[in-house]
């Protein structure tokens, strides 16, 4: 008896295909631009290579940065109103513990964590999950301070103002490149899981067809 094929089925919606690839390109305009920003009044005793900034000026660049901030914001409020209202966040990203997240991280680094269902996150997707949103939400905030820092004085204060503000607003930012480093790396180990963010379908063994 031949051995059953799998059946495809559905992994990502196209509101959640269509935000992801959004906020690729808004985040990579974002972090460009943000560089050349840097650069031109630098925290720290370094800057970032001219080829690697976008905008060729300060003034081109802030121009950049704010609109893919736009861009940004706009993507994520149609994600995170359809995670909340249909129901995507509480089925993909929640439960999650400490201890489970810790267990998969482990089995990742020694790899032994299975990925069988693509339609399952592990406890260690569901966390860099779930921080990329937060990171996302404090790299808009953070820039509102940078950018109307009268306006958002309030939300300044809980920055340490205009210069407390630039300090977290770099370190979400770099945080935020850590996420995509460890995404494409993980994409890179289960490089099945590419196709999915384009077709949204992906194949599955039929034992976990009821999954």
């Amino acid at each position: 008896m031949s051995a059953a094929r799998p059946n495809t089925v559905r992994v990502h919606p196209l509101v959640v295909r269509s935000t992801h690839w959004i906020n690729v390109v808004a985040i990579f305009i974002m972090v460009a631009s943000g560089w050349r920003i840097y650069n031109a009044s630098p925290l720290f005793a370094f800057t970032f290579p001219k080829d690697w900034t976008l905008g060729g000026w300060l003034a081109g660049a802030l121009q950049w940065h704010f609109a893919a901030m736009w861009l940004l914001v706009a993507s994520g409020l149609v994600y995170v109103t359809y995670g909340i209202a249909s129901g995507h966040f509480r089925r993909k990203l929640l439960p999650i513990t400490p201890a489970a997240v810790w267990r998969d991280i482990t089995a990742a680094l020694r790899g032994k964590l299975a990925h069988d269902d693509l339609r399952v996150y592990n406890a260690a997707q569901r966390a860099a999950y779930l921080s990329a949103i937060l990171i996302a939400i404090v790299l808009v905030l953070s820039g509102l301070v940078l950018w109307k820092p009268v306006q958002f004085s309030t939300l300044g204060l809980f920055m340490g103002d205009y210069e407390g503000a630039r300090y977290v607003h770099f370190f979400a930012m770099a945080a935020l490149i850590l996420f995509v480093i460890v995404h494409v790396v993980m994409v890179l180990l289960v490089p099945r899981t590419l196709p999915t963010m384009f077709t949204g379908r992906a194949r599955v063994p039929p034992a976990a067809e009821g999954g």
